[in-house]
């Protein structure tokens, strides 16, 4: 038996390692939910309980930038429709990914709301800064504080399935 070698093209690679625009050609690695269906049914159980008494705009906002700060694409897309469901008009939306330079469209509660999402998502420096802790707490009563911790901590583990599982947007 005889084979032939398969022809290979080298890209040049990007500074995380990937061939550019080659990260996501291709599907799903698995279907994570169909697989441990426990841990699925635990997160939408999660996930209900942590928007409890959240604006349901706000809810998808922060959903959204958090989703756009961790890079997964399925979360963005089922978000965004999301929030267009909940009345979020598309201009917000659009601007989100630059909410600080069009403050001036959000809400100073929404804005304290983004900052918190950022400070958990990314958490540069290993915490979250005391000044956007204050500033969520200054627009946010404690349970309700509570409840966007838990929220912000809630779609950042969605994230994680879906980039390390490579969901793909539009499909379940």
């Amino acid at each position: 038996m005889t084979t032939t070698p398969t022809a290979q093209t080298t890209t040049p690679a990007t500074a995380s390692g990937t061939a550019e625009g080659a990260a996501h050609r291709h599907g799903p690695r698995l279907h994570w939910a169909k697989l441990t269906p426990d841990v699925y049914k635990a997160m939408i159980a999660l996930d209900a309980a942590a928007k409890q008494g959240l604006d349901p705009t706000l809810v998808e906002l922060v959903k959204i930038r958090a989703s756009q700060l961790n890079h997964c694409a399925f979360c963005i897309d089922m978000h965004i429709k999301d929030a267009r469901e909940a009345g979020e008009t598309e201009q917000r939306v659009y601007l989100l990914n630059a909410w600080e330079e069009a403050a001036g469209h959000y809400t100073d509660k929404e804005q304290a709301a983004l900052a918190l999402t950022e400070a958990i998502t990314l958490l540069t420096d290993g915490f979250v800064p005391d000044a956007v802790y204050d500033r969520a707490a200054g627009h946010f009563g404690d349970t309700e504080l509570a409840q966007l911790i838990a929220l912000i901590t809630t779609i950042n583990a969605w994230n994680r399935f879906g980039v390390a599982t490579r969901m793909a947007p539009g499909h379940a």
